[in-house]
């Protein structure tokens, strides 16, 4: 039988955040997508407020994801953006609901509609037979999706020095390696393929509870898919339910989601994020 994993623990006091220093040639817009999701306020202990510096005015805004972005002008010369947040977290891991099932195409909520399509890094049209070949004998519902999670995780190898912003899904399958956003978006092209509406997630995720030596801080992808009326973890990169997750965005695919977009030339000098246990 499945269960869905209801019991809280202590609770843990996160600290996260990040600082991106940008070398800027003249003034250029920019939008930032940086904040934990609202979802989250009401563990908030310390606001992730986004500050800069030099200190500009910055408007923000809902995209047509709900994600809250800030758009701003940078100055020339050094910049940098900067966030920092204390979030308590429960200790969970991600909730396993291994009965979730499937919904039939007509039964899905209209809103959902839009994460079975191909979107820009998620080509359908071209894996649709490879993943029926692939899938389509597996059980529906919760075991489809880990069995494409296994599948993902088992053939593409994890590779930071191979990291291409351009990939595809279909280039993922074909070269057998990429970051977390290429396993994310190799696993929800194959669930879309298969029916089951399936969307992209950047955000912050912690080391807590994984073997040492931790990897230096990044930001993480995964994907949501909708079983059972509602919309369910899967990270395909580590394969495994994990502790102290906090969304940033959500979208069809990371072209929806670019934690900074910039609009004129410029160069990222330093990158540095952090998600870990707060004293």
């Amino acid at each position: 039988m499945g269960h869905l994993d209801r019991k809280r623990k202590a609770d843990l006091r996160i600290s996260l955040g990040c600082r991106l220093e940008f070398e800027f040639p003249k003034s250029t817009p920019l939008i930032a997508m940086l904040n934990v999701d609202s979802a989250r306020y009401r563990d908030l202990e310390r606001l992730d407020y986004l500050t800069t510096s030099p200190c500009v005015p910055i408007e923000s805004y809902r995209d047509s994801f709900g994600n809250w972005c800030s758009r701003l002008t940078t100055s020339p010369g050094t910049f940098t953006l900067a966030t920092h947040g204390i979030f308590l977290d429960s200790g969970n891991k991600d909730p396993v609901f291994s009965d979730a099932y499937q919904h039939a195409v007509e039964d899905l909520p209209s809103d959902t509609f839009v994460f079975l399509l191909g979107s820009r890094y998620c080509d359908t049209d071209l894996l649709s037979e490879e993943a029926w070949r692939l899938f389509g004998n597996s059980k529906t519902g919760w075991a489809r999706v880990q069995a494409i999670c296994d599948y993902v995780h088992q053939h593409v190898v994890f590779s930071y020095e191979h990291a291409r912003a351009t990939r595809t899904a279909t280039q993922t399958l074909a070269e057998g390696r990429g970051v977390c956003r290429d396993f994310a978006h190799l696993a929800i092209s194959f669930c879309r393929c298969m029916n089951i509406p399936a969307r992209y997630c950047t955000g912050y995720l912690s080391d807590i509870g994984e073997p040492e030596p931790h990897p230096p801080g990044d930001f993480a992808a995964w994907m949501e898919v909708f079983l059972a009326n509602r919309w369910w973890v899967f990270d395909p990169r580590n394969n495994q339910r994990r502790i102290a997750r906090f969304l940033i965005g959500r979208g069809r695919d990371a072209a929806d989601v670019p934690l900074t977009q910039t609009f004129g030339e410029n160069i990222l000098r330093k990158f540095e994020v952090w998600t870990k246990i707060s004293d």
